[in-house]
């Protein structure tokens, strides 16, 4: 599983906050709230937020292997 804390101590870092992103990276709030859930985001969404931020994917987002059931 693909999980994005990571994100928002990076923005927490930088000073960036929701409003920010949607303003400089073009990101609306439904992308947000995907972020926020872990949920399915597409990779040009990954490229604007590293762009933003001046970081590397793995300061945004990080894999977690999911346990079977």
């Amino acid at each position: 599983m693909i999980t994005f804390e990571k994100l928002w101590e990076t923005m927490t870092e930088k000073g960036i906050s929701t409003y920010q992103l949607r303003e400089k990276c073009g990101i609306d709030s439904k992308t947000i709230r995907r972020l926020k859930a872990n949920e399915n985001v597409e990779t040009k969404t990954l490229d604007k937020l590293c762009y933003v931020l001046s970081c590397k994917l793995e300061d945004i987002a990080e894999y977690h292997e999911d346990t079977p059931e």
